[in-house]
């Protein structure tokens, strides 16, 4: 499965990246291609393309802000949760990201 996403916290400094790297982690685990874009105190990093996103089975967004260009996922399947539920649950919320992807 391909998934993209964005993390963002309040903050722009420590959550953003743990769920980036908690993210990641568990969706390779399972075996799933990811690529998570970060919007943080510097910026935007690892930007998603207009491809990356077309290609995406599933977006996941672990934020706890309003992030620039949500508007870019609109008609994929998209989840929303915290950057804290990114952190502590990153293999619980994989798993639930491949039951939303195939209803």
């Amino acid at each position: 499965m391909k998934i993209v996403g964005v993390s963002a916290c309040t903050v722009g400094i420590a959550h953003t990246y743990m769920a980036q790297q908690k993210l990641e982690d568990a969706a390779k685990a399972a075996g799933d291609e990811v690529k998570i874009e970060t919007q943080g105190t510097i910026g935007v990093e690892n930007e998603l393309t207009a491809q990356d996103i077309a290609d995406a089975d599933i977006v996941i967004l672990a934020i706890d802000i309003k992030i620039a260009n949500e508007e870019r996922f609109a008609g994929k399947k998209v989840v929303k949760v915290s950057t804290e539920t990114a952190i502590k649950a990153p293999n619980k919320l994989i798993a639930k990201l491949h039951e939303i992807a195939e209803k």
